[in-house]
């Protein structure tokens, strides 16, 4: 195939299939594929009169909105003319609902103490966080930087932060003082919100520390509240910081939730650009209230009863949707953990679920594929028949690690609902409706009604059935990003130029003939071997499937015969590194999915490097198996020593 038609082509094949079970089915609110397809059809025929029923009926306005969608292209504005306010749908709503005594959190701490905060205690909280703010001069459009542990504390500042109008910045409490002054001197940032320290395995780290030496470059922060959270010392800079519970201790709980514009701002983001500097993707009230609710309830078939455990850390996307904004507004119980999933033990996970009786747990393949390698006597230590749902997110799921999620975790009876979605999205895009759409491993099946995904080559022209190409969404949806902080040249640039008039997403998908979707991997990740473009994501499936690979990552690099050859990256699950592995996993993937795609080398690491979210920084692995330095952000590669210990096995 042509490198200039813009298609992939795809080589591998997944026929299993899993539909709903009768039972789930009938509990579940979408029951059927019927029924799915009819609410899919009705919103693509009247999008904006779809999403305006939604936001009528689904969030709390204090102003009605007068027009849906003001689209000026790429610039797009939700619910003109409404007022609403995000930390009142996630608290007053529940409260006024009947939920003031529910649970709304229950924590633990890595060091196994907990807390339980009802929605009225999580309301006290909030309001008066929010009062805190206020007196240190916080005015709507303030913009504060959070970097903060895994404690209530973190969705408390976000609620109080959304509650007044302020813009929250929430840094992953682990990136490097540089990173973080980077993050606020691009975001202007007023305030910062941190802690003592932090409990990670075992270990406390100075968080405090981290951020002294962020404020002596982050020129426009005022003021630092300080959580105690580890007891750690630390020094506070008189002026300056000012602890946690001293200001909540002389705060008000009547904080009234300020009504707000629709499209008011309601947080900053950062992502790792292929640039130096990371991008704040935008995003605001009404619109990205309204998608991480309703998406939240569909694709998870939320049910009153539910324990829902997102695993993600707020630091990132998948945090903000899935652990405040979409669970909360939607009067959702939510279990919150601190620590890591290996401490002190790796059944630390099957522990919580055990002990807080989980019934839905969403978490990442890269954990998945953790698990795997460490071994399934963790799993069979625990009761985990509290699960009736479990979800994926992240990146994609290759097919083995998918089956052992099904029946070791799920134990054959839990549908799995693999999730796309991005950062720039806002809330989940496509996904099984677990009691309506049967699920194929690997696959995130299809669109959620209101989204239209289009798969094209580089002319903008749809792609067959089967034939991969850039995915790509054709009109705009209430949960979007808005932009990027300070940069709107940056956003249209990077979204919008490439395929005029869609949403260029970056990834590469196919569709298959029962209308299924199938990520393949970034845009940047295709391969060009002797003519035909190659996405990684099936290479790395294919040697996932080996019993001896816990995780693969393939990359292409420059041959002068053939283009590009395939360059793979492979950590063992058991049997030691040898040439005759390497040969045997070089003839297993030729087995699997033919000569064409056979790696030309393959390296064995310890580990692969990885952004603190867990998605695999293949930009970093092309560098490395082309013989480059390292370009681009890392600020947010979890282990800088992986970069150096696979350069030197290369060298050596």
């Amino acid at each position: 195939m042509s490198e200039q038609t813009g298609h992939v082509d795809t080589v591998m094949v997944e026929q299993r299939i899993f539909p709903p079970s009768q039972s789930f089915a009938s509990r579940a609110s979408i029951k059927s594929l019927s029924e799915y397809q009819q609410l899919y059809d009705a919103a693509a025929a009247d999008l904006e009169g779809y999403w305006a029923a939604e936001a009528r009926q689904h969030l709390h306005w204090f102003e009605p909105f007068q027009k849906t969608l003001q689209w000026d292209e790429p610039f797009a504005q939700w619910f003109v003319g409404g007022k609403t306010n995000a930390s009142y749908n996630c608290l007053d709503a529940q409260i006024a609902a009947g939920r003031g005594d529910q649970v709304a959190i229950l924590w633990e701490g890595e060091p196994g103490d907990t807390r339980t905060l009802t929605y009225r205690d999580l309301h006290c909280e909030v309001c008066k966080f929010a009062n805190v703010l206020k007196s240190l001069g916080v005015q709507p459009g303030d913009v504060v930087s959070i970097y903060m542990p895994m404690t209530p504390e973190l969705p408390v500042a976000m609620l109080a932060c959304a509650r007044i109008g302020a813009v929250h910045s929430v840094i992953f409490a682990g990136f490097s003082a540089e990173a973080v002054a980077d993050r606020n001197n691009d975001a202007k940032a007023k305030i910062q919100l941190t802690s003592d320290g932090l409990y990670r395995r075992g270990k406390v780290l100075p968080l405090k520390d981290t951020i002294d030496e962020a404020l002596a470059k982050s020129s426009t922060v005022e003021k630092c509240v300080v959580l105690k959270r580890a007891g750690n010392a630390v020094q506070m800079k008189n002026g300056r910081d000012i602890w946690w519970h001293e200001a909540m201790a002389q705060a008000s709980t009547d904080c009234p939730a300020t009504p707000l514009d629709s499209e008011t701002p309601l947080f900053i983001l950062y992502t790792s650009g292929s640039t130096g500097k990371p991008k704040g993707i935008r995003h605001t009230t009404a619109g990205y209230n309204l998608y991480a609710k309703r998406t939240f309830q569909m694709v998870f078939d939320h049910q009153d009863d539910d324990i829902f455990w997102c695993t993600a850390d707020c630091g990132w996307i998948t945090g903000h949707s899935y652990v405040v904004y979409g669970p909360l507004s939607a009067g959702a119980k939510i279990l919150m953990y601190e620590g890591a999933p290996n401490w002190p033990e790796e059944d630390r996970f099957w522990a919580l679920i055990e002990k807080y009786r989980v019934t839905i747990l969403y978490t990442a393949p890269t954990a998945i594929r953790a698990f795997i390698k460490w071994g399934d006597h963790h799993v069979d230590k625990h009761d985990l028949t509290s699960l009736r749902l479990l979800g994926s997110v992240g990146e994609g799921i290759n097919p083995e690690a998918w089956m052992w999620y099904y029946n070791k975790i799920g134990g054959g009876r839990c549908p799995i609902v693999d999730t796309w979605w991005q950062t720039e999205t806002g809330g989940i895009m496509m996904s099984p409706l677990p009691g309506a759409i049967a699920t194929k491993p690997g696959s995130c099946t299809k669109p959620l009604p209101g989204v239209r995904p289009r798969i094209v080559d580089e002319k903008g022209q749809d792609v067959p059935l089967g034939r991969g190409g850039m995915l790509c969404i054709d009109h705009p949806w209430p949960g979007m990003l808005r932009g990027i902080w300070g940069d709107d040249a940056r956003y249209k640039e990077q979204y919008w130029t490439k395929i005029p008039g869609m949403y260029l997403t970056g990834d590469n998908a196919r569709c298959d003939t029962d209308g299924y979707f199938w990520i393949m991997g970034r845009i940047d990740d295709v391969i060009n071997v002797s003519g035909h473009r190659l996405s990684t994501i099936e290479v790395e499936s294919a040697l996932v499937s080996h019993p001896s690979v816990a995780e693969a990552a393939a990359v292409g690099k420059p041959d002068e015969i053939r283009g590009q050859v395939l360059s793979v990256f492979v950590t063992l699950r058991s049997g030691q590194p040898s040439d005759e592995l390497r040969t045997a996993l070089k003839m297993h993937v030729r087995k699997e999915i033919g000569a064409l795609a056979q790696p030309d080398d393959i390296h064995f690491t310890s580990a692969l490097p990885k952004t603190r979210s867990g998605k695999i920084m293949r930009r970093l692995l092309r560098d490395i198996a082309s013989g480059k330095e390292q370009v681009g952000d890392t600020t947010t590669l979890e282990d800088y020593t992986v970069l150096a210990k696979l350069r030197s096995d290369d060298e050596s």
